[in-house]
Protein backbone atom coordinates (compact mmCIF):
# COMPACT_ATOMS: atom_id res chain seq x y z
CA UNK A 1 0.00 0.00 0.00
CA UNK A 2 1.31 3.53 -0.83
CA UNK A 3 0.09 6.72 1.10
CA UNK A 4 -0.81 10.40 0.01
CA UNK A 5 -2.12 13.68 1.38
CA UNK A 6 -4.65 15.76 -0.35
CA UNK A 7 -6.42 18.84 0.35
CA UNK A 8 -8.19 22.06 -1.35
CA UNK A 9 -6.35 25.18 -1.72
CA UNK A 10 -8.81 26.97 0.58
CA UNK A 11 -7.38 24.01 3.59
CA UNK A 12 -4.38 24.72 2.64
CA UNK A 13 -4.61 28.57 3.46
CA UNK A 14 -6.17 28.46 6.70
CA UNK A 15 -3.22 25.62 7.59
CA UNK A 16 -0.67 27.72 6.11
CA UNK A 17 -1.74 31.28 7.93
CA UNK A 18 -1.84 29.61 11.30
CA UNK A 19 1.29 27.65 11.02
CA UNK A 20 4.13 29.76 9.27
CA UNK A 21 4.15 32.24 11.35
CA UNK A 22 5.72 35.52 10.71
CA UNK A 23 8.01 35.64 14.04
CA UNK A 24 9.61 32.40 12.88
CA UNK A 25 8.83 30.15 15.56
CA UNK A 26 7.02 26.71 15.20
CA UNK A 27 3.03 26.35 15.70
CA UNK A 28 0.68 23.50 15.65
CA UNK A 29 -2.92 21.80 15.64
CA UNK A 30 -5.23 19.37 14.55
CA UNK A 31 -7.35 18.79 11.63
CA UNK A 32 -9.43 16.16 10.63
CA UNK A 33 -9.39 13.73 7.75
CA UNK A 34 -11.31 11.29 5.39
CA UNK A 35 -10.21 8.32 3.72
CA UNK A 36 -9.76 8.28 -0.14
CA UNK A 37 -9.33 3.74 -0.59
CA UNK A 38 -7.67 3.36 -4.56
CA UNK A 39 -6.74 0.13 -5.05
CA UNK A 40 -3.08 0.67 -4.24
CA UNK A 41 -2.74 3.81 -2.23
CA UNK A 42 -5.14 5.51 0.60
CA UNK A 43 -5.49 8.91 0.89
CA UNK A 44 -5.91 11.11 3.59
CA UNK A 45 -8.22 14.22 2.68
CA UNK A 46 -7.39 17.34 5.01
CA UNK A 47 -11.24 18.38 4.95
CA UNK A 48 -11.22 20.53 8.11
CA UNK A 49 -7.99 22.37 10.99
CA UNK A 50 -8.93 22.34 14.34
CA UNK A 51 -7.17 25.34 15.78
CA UNK A 52 -6.07 25.68 19.06
CA UNK A 53 -8.33 27.82 21.57
CA UNK A 54 -6.95 29.86 24.33
CA UNK A 55 -4.36 27.88 26.36
CA UNK A 56 -4.25 24.98 24.41
CA UNK A 57 -0.98 25.55 23.35
CA UNK A 58 2.25 27.54 24.21
CA UNK A 59 4.80 28.72 21.49
CA UNK A 60 8.28 29.20 22.65
CA UNK A 61 10.58 28.39 20.07
CA UNK A 62 9.24 25.49 19.27
CA UNK A 63 5.53 24.56 20.07
CA UNK A 64 3.76 22.30 22.87
CA UNK A 65 -0.08 21.81 23.64
CA UNK A 66 -2.16 20.89 26.37
CA UNK A 67 -3.61 17.37 27.07
CA UNK A 68 -6.97 18.89 26.78
CA UNK A 69 -6.34 20.05 23.30
CA UNK A 70 -5.59 16.74 22.25
CA UNK A 71 -9.05 15.38 24.42
CA UNK A 72 -11.00 18.06 22.29
CA UNK A 73 -9.49 17.49 18.67
CA UNK A 74 -10.08 13.11 19.38
CA UNK A 75 -13.71 13.79 20.56
CA UNK A 76 -14.67 16.07 17.35
CA UNK A 77 -12.95 13.28 15.53
CA UNK A 78 -14.71 10.80 16.93
CA UNK A 79 -18.00 12.28 16.94
CA UNK A 80 -17.80 12.87 13.19
CA UNK A 81 -16.25 9.48 11.91
CA UNK A 82 -13.18 10.95 10.88
CA UNK A 83 -9.57 10.74 11.08
CA UNK A 84 -7.22 12.67 12.90
CA UNK A 85 -4.00 14.65 11.87
CA UNK A 86 -1.60 16.58 13.60
CA UNK A 87 0.35 19.06 12.58
CA UNK A 88 3.18 21.54 13.29
CA UNK A 89 5.72 23.77 11.69
CA UNK A 90 9.65 23.64 11.27
CA UNK A 91 11.41 27.72 10.54
CA UNK A 92 12.99 26.42 7.20
CA UNK A 93 11.49 25.61 3.68
CA UNK A 94 11.40 21.95 1.57
CA UNK A 95 9.99 18.71 2.38
CA UNK A 96 10.96 17.82 5.93
CA UNK A 97 11.89 15.14 8.33
CA UNK A 98 11.45 14.65 11.85
CA UNK A 99 13.02 15.44 15.02
CA UNK A 100 13.17 13.19 18.10
CA UNK A 101 11.11 15.27 19.57
CA UNK A 102 8.74 15.36 16.50
CA UNK A 103 8.84 11.33 16.80
CA UNK A 104 8.11 11.33 20.58
CA UNK A 105 5.00 13.55 20.19
CA UNK A 106 3.23 11.77 17.15
CA UNK A 107 4.07 8.26 18.62
CA UNK A 108 3.14 8.94 22.35
CA UNK A 109 -0.46 9.76 20.20
CA UNK A 110 -0.88 7.35 17.94
CA UNK A 111 -2.67 4.36 20.05
CA UNK A 112 -4.96 6.76 21.66
CA UNK A 113 -5.87 8.31 18.18
CA UNK A 114 -6.35 4.73 16.52
CA UNK A 115 -8.30 3.65 19.82
CA UNK A 116 -11.00 5.99 19.27
CA UNK A 117 -10.96 6.79 16.11
CA UNK A 118 -10.04 3.10 14.74
CA UNK A 119 -7.95 4.82 12.20
CA UNK A 120 -4.20 5.76 12.16
CA UNK A 121 -2.58 9.16 13.50
CA UNK A 122 -1.84 11.14 10.09
CA UNK A 123 1.47 13.23 11.04
CA UNK A 124 2.03 16.31 8.70
CA UNK A 125 5.17 19.04 8.99
CA UNK A 126 5.09 22.32 7.09
CA UNK A 127 7.71 24.16 5.92
CA UNK A 128 8.26 28.32 4.97
CA UNK A 129 7.46 27.98 1.48
CA UNK A 130 4.22 25.66 2.16
CA UNK A 131 6.15 22.38 1.07
CA UNK A 132 4.71 19.46 3.21
CA UNK A 133 5.90 15.88 4.29
CA UNK A 134 2.98 13.23 5.66
CA UNK A 135 3.17 10.23 7.43
CA UNK A 136 0.64 7.64 8.95
CA UNK A 137 1.17 5.94 12.00
CA UNK A 138 0.16 2.40 11.27
CA UNK A 139 -0.29 0.00 14.08
CA UNK A 140 2.67 -3.08 13.64
CA UNK A 141 1.92 -4.94 16.95
CA UNK A 142 0.12 -4.45 20.92
CA UNK A 143 0.46 -0.74 21.22
CA UNK A 144 3.08 -0.50 18.63
CA UNK A 145 2.90 2.15 15.89
CA UNK A 146 5.65 2.75 12.87
CA UNK A 147 5.40 5.62 10.19
CA UNK A 148 4.67 5.11 6.60
CA UNK A 149 5.85 7.84 4.95
CA UNK A 150 3.31 9.30 2.27
CA UNK A 151 4.72 9.85 -1.22
CA UNK A 152 3.36 12.76 -2.07
CA UNK A 153 0.83 15.98 -0.59
CA UNK A 154 -0.66 17.89 -3.24
CA UNK A 155 -3.07 20.86 -2.96
CA UNK A 156 -6.23 21.31 -5.39
CA UNK A 157 -8.51 24.17 -6.25
CA UNK A 158 -8.51 27.62 -8.08
CA UNK A 159 -4.77 28.06 -7.06
CA UNK A 160 -4.21 25.00 -9.40
CA UNK A 161 -2.22 21.51 -8.30
CA UNK A 162 0.67 21.67 -6.12
CA UNK A 163 2.58 18.67 -5.10
CA UNK A 164 5.13 18.10 -2.47
CA UNK A 165 6.99 14.80 -3.17
CA UNK A 166 8.91 12.39 -0.43
CA UNK A 167 12.01 12.37 -3.14
CA UNK A 168 13.15 8.55 -1.09
CA UNK A 169 9.55 7.28 -2.16
CA UNK A 170 9.33 9.19 -5.80
CA UNK A 171 12.53 10.65 -7.21
CA UNK A 172 13.03 13.43 -9.04
CA UNK A 173 14.32 12.28 -12.97
CA UNK A 174 16.62 15.22 -12.88
CA UNK A 175 18.03 16.80 -16.51
CA UNK A 176 17.44 13.96 -19.15
CA UNK A 177 18.95 14.80 -22.71
CA UNK A 178 15.80 13.42 -24.54
CA UNK A 179 13.79 16.10 -22.51
CA UNK A 180 16.24 19.13 -22.98
CA UNK A 181 13.50 21.31 -24.83
CA UNK A 182 10.38 20.60 -22.84
CA UNK A 183 12.93 21.11 -19.82
CA UNK A 184 14.32 24.57 -21.11
CA UNK A 185 10.00 25.54 -21.59
CA UNK A 186 9.30 25.81 -17.63
CA UNK A 187 12.47 24.34 -15.65
CA UNK A 188 13.94 21.82 -13.93
CA UNK A 189 11.63 22.55 -10.70
CA UNK A 190 8.46 22.33 -13.07
CA UNK A 191 9.63 19.05 -14.90
CA UNK A 192 10.42 17.06 -11.83
CA UNK A 193 6.70 17.60 -10.51
CA UNK A 194 5.06 17.32 -13.70
CA UNK A 195 7.11 13.85 -14.49
CA UNK A 196 5.82 12.37 -10.87
CA UNK A 197 2.39 12.59 -11.29
CA UNK A 198 0.53 9.72 -11.91
CA UNK A 199 -1.79 10.16 -14.55
CA UNK A 200 -4.99 8.05 -15.55
CA UNK A 201 -6.66 8.56 -18.80
CA UNK A 202 -9.83 6.84 -19.08
CA UNK A 203 -10.94 6.45 -22.54
CA UNK A 204 -7.98 5.43 -24.69
CA UNK A 205 -9.78 5.95 -28.12
CA UNK A 206 -8.83 8.55 -30.48
CA UNK A 207 -8.11 11.56 -28.00
CA UNK A 208 -6.68 9.48 -25.09
CA UNK A 209 -4.03 7.64 -27.41
CA UNK A 210 -3.16 10.99 -28.56
CA UNK A 211 -3.10 12.24 -24.77
CA UNK A 212 -1.19 9.33 -23.96
CA UNK A 213 1.55 10.32 -26.41
CA UNK A 214 2.17 13.21 -25.60
CA UNK A 215 2.29 12.53 -21.97
CA UNK A 216 5.19 10.20 -22.44
CA UNK A 217 7.16 12.23 -24.61
CA UNK A 218 6.80 15.23 -22.04
CA UNK A 219 8.67 12.76 -19.42
CA UNK A 220 5.58 11.57 -17.40
CA UNK A 221 6.94 8.42 -15.61
CA UNK A 222 3.79 6.59 -14.69
CA UNK A 223 0.74 6.38 -16.95
CA UNK A 224 -2.51 4.01 -16.06
CA UNK A 225 -5.27 3.27 -18.99
CA UNK A 226 -8.40 2.65 -18.10
CA UNK A 227 -10.57 1.33 -20.94
CA UNK A 228 -12.86 -2.00 -21.36
CA UNK A 229 -12.61 -1.64 -24.99
CA UNK A 230 -10.74 -3.30 -27.76
CA UNK A 231 -9.65 -2.40 -31.24
CA UNK A 232 -11.91 -2.34 -34.10
CA UNK A 233 -11.56 -1.69 -37.42
CA UNK A 234 -13.74 1.50 -37.80
CA UNK A 235 -11.34 2.90 -34.92
CA UNK A 236 -8.25 2.52 -37.41
CA UNK A 237 -9.14 5.91 -39.18
CA UNK A 238 -8.67 7.63 -35.58
CA UNK A 239 -6.80 5.65 -33.03
CA UNK A 240 -3.07 6.43 -32.79
CA UNK A 241 -0.95 3.55 -33.13
CA UNK A 242 -3.08 0.73 -34.17
CA UNK A 243 -2.97 -0.99 -37.23
CA UNK A 244 -5.11 -3.70 -39.11
CA UNK A 245 -2.91 -6.67 -36.73
CA UNK A 246 -4.25 -5.23 -33.72
CA UNK A 247 -8.08 -5.62 -34.56
CA UNK A 248 -9.50 -7.42 -31.62
CA UNK A 249 -6.96 -6.72 -29.39
CA UNK A 250 -7.39 -4.19 -25.87
CA UNK A 251 -6.84 -1.02 -26.29
CA UNK A 252 -4.77 -0.56 -23.33
CA UNK A 253 -2.53 -3.47 -24.33
CA UNK A 254 -2.08 -1.68 -27.83
CA UNK A 255 -1.60 1.59 -26.55
CA UNK A 256 0.65 0.44 -23.19
CA UNK A 257 3.26 -1.23 -25.81
CA UNK A 258 3.91 2.01 -28.26
CA UNK A 259 3.71 4.11 -25.18
CA UNK A 260 6.95 2.10 -23.65
CA UNK A 261 8.17 2.21 -27.06
CA UNK A 262 8.36 5.82 -27.21
CA UNK A 263 8.55 7.13 -23.74
CA UNK A 264 11.67 9.66 -22.97
CA UNK A 265 11.23 9.24 -18.42
CA UNK A 266 13.55 6.78 -17.33
CA UNK A 267 11.82 3.69 -15.17
CA UNK A 268 8.25 4.40 -17.37
CA UNK A 269 5.53 2.69 -16.24
CA UNK A 270 2.11 2.08 -17.49
CA UNK A 271 -0.42 0.43 -15.40
CA UNK A 272 -3.31 -1.49 -17.68
CA UNK A 273 -6.74 -1.22 -16.80
CA UNK A 274 -8.95 -3.29 -19.45
CA UNK A 275 -12.31 -2.73 -16.86
CA UNK A 276 -15.38 -0.06 -16.84
CA UNK A 277 -14.76 3.24 -14.73
CA UNK A 278 -17.91 2.75 -13.65
CA UNK A 279 -16.92 -0.76 -12.20
CA UNK A 280 -15.40 -1.18 -8.78
CA UNK A 281 -11.52 -1.99 -10.12
CA UNK A 282 -11.74 0.86 -12.39
CA UNK A 283 -13.14 3.29 -10.01
CA UNK A 284 -10.68 2.17 -7.71
CA UNK A 285 -7.60 2.66 -10.11
CA UNK A 286 -8.68 5.77 -10.98
CA UNK A 287 -8.39 6.74 -6.99
CA UNK A 288 -5.05 5.77 -7.05
CA UNK A 289 -3.88 8.91 -9.86
CA UNK A 290 -3.06 12.06 -8.88
CA UNK A 291 -5.00 13.67 -12.14
CA UNK A 292 -7.61 11.88 -14.45
CA UNK A 293 -8.29 12.95 -18.15
CA UNK A 294 -11.85 12.46 -18.93
CA UNK A 295 -11.98 10.72 -22.75
CA UNK A 296 -15.06 9.04 -22.84
CA UNK A 297 -18.57 9.88 -24.64
CA UNK A 298 -21.32 8.29 -22.21
CA UNK A 299 -22.31 10.35 -19.45
CA UNK A 300 -22.09 7.99 -16.69
CA UNK A 301 -18.31 7.96 -16.76
CA UNK A 302 -18.37 11.12 -17.28
CA UNK A 303 -20.54 11.29 -14.02
CA UNK A 304 -17.93 8.81 -11.69
CA UNK A 305 -15.06 11.25 -13.18
CA UNK A 306 -16.82 14.37 -11.88
CA UNK A 307 -17.86 12.95 -8.41
CA UNK A 308 -14.09 11.70 -8.49
CA UNK A 309 -12.69 15.43 -9.02
CA UNK A 310 -15.14 17.02 -5.93
CA UNK A 311 -15.34 14.27 -3.26
CA UNK A 312 -11.51 12.59 -3.76
CA UNK A 313 -9.57 15.98 -4.59
CA UNK A 314 -7.91 14.28 -8.14
CA UNK A 315 -8.62 17.12 -11.13
CA UNK A 316 -10.29 15.52 -14.02
CA UNK A 317 -9.44 17.34 -17.04
CA UNK A 318 -12.43 16.60 -19.41
CA UNK A 319 -13.45 16.73 -23.10
CA UNK A 320 -15.80 15.88 -25.85
CA UNK A 321 -16.67 16.41 -29.21
CA UNK A 322 -19.74 16.95 -31.07
CA UNK A 323 -20.28 16.65 -34.97
CA UNK A 324 -23.38 17.75 -37.11
CA UNK A 325 -23.92 16.12 -40.78
CA UNK A 326 -27.10 16.90 -42.97
CA UNK A 327 -27.28 14.92 -46.04
CA UNK A 328 -23.16 14.04 -46.00
CA UNK A 329 -22.53 18.09 -45.24
CA UNK A 330 -20.35 18.86 -42.70
CA UNK A 331 -22.93 21.75 -40.86
CA UNK A 332 -21.02 21.53 -37.50
CA UNK A 333 -18.25 20.35 -35.43
CA UNK A 334 -17.37 21.39 -31.67
CA UNK A 335 -15.46 20.37 -29.09
CA UNK A 336 -14.64 21.69 -25.09
CA UNK A 337 -11.86 20.97 -22.83
CA UNK A 338 -12.54 22.16 -18.99
CA UNK A 339 -10.83 20.84 -15.95
CA UNK A 340 -13.27 19.61 -13.04
CA UNK A 341 -11.56 21.01 -9.66
CA UNK A 342 -12.97 22.04 -6.32
CA UNK A 343 -13.64 26.02 -7.12
CA UNK A 344 -14.60 24.90 -10.41
CA UNK A 345 -17.51 24.93 -12.31
CA UNK A 346 -18.77 20.91 -12.14
CA UNK A 347 -19.23 18.84 -15.82
CA UNK A 348 -22.46 18.56 -15.12
CA UNK A 349 -23.23 22.52 -14.64
CA UNK A 350 -21.43 23.07 -17.80
CA UNK A 351 -23.71 20.76 -19.73
CA UNK A 352 -21.11 18.02 -20.29
CA UNK A 353 -24.11 15.47 -19.39
CA UNK A 354 -27.31 15.37 -17.40
CA UNK A 355 -28.10 13.63 -14.38
CA UNK A 356 -31.20 11.96 -16.38
CA UNK A 357 -28.71 10.64 -19.07
CA UNK A 358 -26.84 8.78 -16.27
CA UNK A 359 -29.96 7.36 -15.30
CA UNK A 360 -31.22 6.16 -18.99
CA UNK A 361 -27.51 4.55 -19.02
CA UNK A 362 -27.72 2.49 -15.70
CA UNK A 363 -30.97 1.23 -16.98
CA UNK A 364 -29.24 0.42 -20.55
CA UNK A 365 -31.49 2.34 -22.37
CA UNK A 366 -28.79 4.23 -24.15
CA UNK A 367 -28.12 1.18 -26.07
CA UNK A 368 -31.59 1.06 -27.06
CA UNK A 369 -31.98 2.80 -30.55
CA UNK A 370 -35.74 2.51 -30.63
CA UNK A 371 -35.52 4.18 -27.28
CA UNK A 372 -33.56 7.15 -28.16
CA UNK A 373 -35.43 7.95 -31.53
CA UNK A 374 -38.41 8.63 -29.03
CA UNK A 375 -36.69 11.30 -27.28
CA UNK A 376 -35.69 14.68 -28.18
CA UNK A 377 -32.00 15.27 -27.47
CA UNK A 378 -30.54 12.01 -26.65
CA UNK A 379 -29.52 11.33 -30.76
CA UNK A 380 -26.09 12.59 -30.20
CA UNK A 381 -25.48 9.31 -28.04
CA UNK A 382 -25.62 6.98 -31.53
CA UNK A 383 -23.65 9.88 -33.35
CA UNK A 384 -19.94 9.00 -33.49
CA UNK A 385 -18.72 10.98 -36.27
CA UNK A 386 -15.30 12.22 -35.56
CA UNK A 387 -12.14 12.65 -37.32
CA UNK A 388 -8.44 12.45 -36.81
CA UNK A 389 -7.85 15.88 -37.23
CA UNK A 390 -10.92 16.87 -34.70
CA UNK A 391 -9.13 14.10 -32.05
CA UNK A 392 -6.07 15.94 -32.19
CA UNK A 393 -7.09 19.03 -31.64
CA UNK A 394 -9.14 18.14 -28.64
CA UNK A 395 -6.41 16.48 -27.32
CA UNK A 396 -3.71 19.38 -27.21
CA UNK A 397 -6.19 21.29 -25.96
CA UNK A 398 -6.60 19.28 -22.58
CA UNK A 399 -2.96 18.75 -22.26
CA UNK A 400 -2.86 22.50 -22.07
CA UNK A 401 -5.41 22.45 -19.84
CA UNK A 402 -3.05 20.27 -17.40
CA UNK A 403 0.17 21.85 -17.75
CA UNK A 404 -1.74 24.89 -17.28
CA UNK A 405 -3.07 23.64 -13.81
CA UNK A 406 0.81 22.35 -13.20
CA UNK A 407 3.35 24.77 -14.64
CA UNK A 408 0.90 27.50 -13.79
CA UNK A 409 2.51 30.62 -16.61
CA UNK A 410 2.53 33.89 -15.14
CA UNK A 411 0.77 32.48 -12.40
CA UNK A 412 -2.37 31.38 -14.61
CA UNK A 413 -3.02 27.96 -13.76
CA UNK A 414 -6.78 27.97 -15.19
CA UNK A 415 -7.55 28.44 -18.46
CA UNK A 416 -11.49 27.86 -17.62
CA UNK A 417 -14.28 26.22 -20.38
CA UNK A 418 -12.23 26.73 -23.73
CA UNK A 419 -15.00 25.64 -26.79
CA UNK A 420 -13.58 25.47 -29.91
CA UNK A 421 -15.88 25.84 -33.51
CA UNK A 422 -14.63 24.21 -36.28
CA UNK A 423 -16.72 25.84 -38.99
CA UNK A 424 -16.35 29.09 -38.07
CA UNK A 425 -12.51 29.09 -36.52
CA UNK A 426 -13.72 30.62 -32.85
CA UNK A 427 -12.91 29.90 -29.74
CA UNK A 428 -14.47 30.34 -26.78
CA UNK A 429 -13.43 31.22 -23.20
CA UNK A 430 -14.91 31.18 -20.26
CA UNK A 431 -13.86 32.14 -16.63
CA UNK A 432 -14.87 32.32 -13.23
CA UNK A 433 -18.57 30.95 -13.54
CA UNK A 434 -19.65 28.83 -10.37
CA UNK A 435 -21.82 25.70 -10.19
CA UNK A 436 -25.99 26.07 -10.59
CA UNK A 437 -27.92 26.19 -7.48
CA UNK A 438 -28.35 23.10 -6.12
CA UNK A 439 -25.57 21.32 -7.46
CA UNK A 440 -24.89 18.58 -5.32
CA UNK A 441 -20.81 18.47 -5.75
CA UNK A 442 -19.82 21.42 -3.65
CA UNK A 443 -21.27 19.84 -0.95
CA UNK A 444 -19.11 16.11 -1.41
CA UNK A 445 -15.92 17.95 -1.78
CA UNK A 446 -13.74 15.89 -0.16
CA UNK A 447 -16.03 13.73 1.45
CA UNK A 448 -13.98 10.39 -0.28
CA UNK A 449 -14.92 6.99 0.66
CA UNK A 450 -17.74 8.08 3.48
CA UNK A 451 -19.68 9.04 0.49
CA UNK A 452 -19.63 6.15 -1.83
CA UNK A 453 -21.77 4.09 -0.14
CA UNK A 454 -24.58 6.35 -0.13
CA UNK A 455 -24.63 8.04 -3.46
CA UNK A 456 -23.91 4.44 -5.08
CA UNK A 457 -21.89 6.22 -7.97
CA UNK A 458 -20.06 3.05 -9.44
CA UNK A 459 -21.37 -0.42 -9.65
CA UNK A 460 -19.12 -3.17 -7.42
CA UNK A 461 -20.45 -6.22 -9.45
CA UNK A 462 -19.33 -3.94 -13.23
CA UNK A 463 -16.62 -5.71 -14.82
Amino acid sequence: MRYSVAMTTEVNQKLFSHLVRKDGQEDLCFALWQPSSGGERLTALLVEPILPEDGEREVHGNASFSPEYFQRALQIASARDMGLAFMHSHPFPGWQNMSRTDVRAELSHAAATFGITERPLLGLTIGTDGAWSARFWNRTGVREYAPSWCESVRTIGQMGLSITYCDALLKPQGFREELKRTISSWGQDKQDELSRLHIGIVGTGSVGSAIAEALARTGVQHISLIDFDVVKKHNLDRLMHATIKDVGELKTDVIAKRLIEHATADNFFVTRLPVHVTGAEGYRGALNCDLLFSCVDRPWARHVLNYIAYTHLIPVVDGGIRVHTKEDLLRSADWRAHTATPGNKCLSCIGQYTFAEVSLERKGLLDDSEYINTVDGLRHHLNNQNVFAFSMHLASMMVLQMLALVVKPNGISHHGENLYHFVTGELERKLGEDCLPNCPFSEFTGKGDSNDDSYQVFDENLK
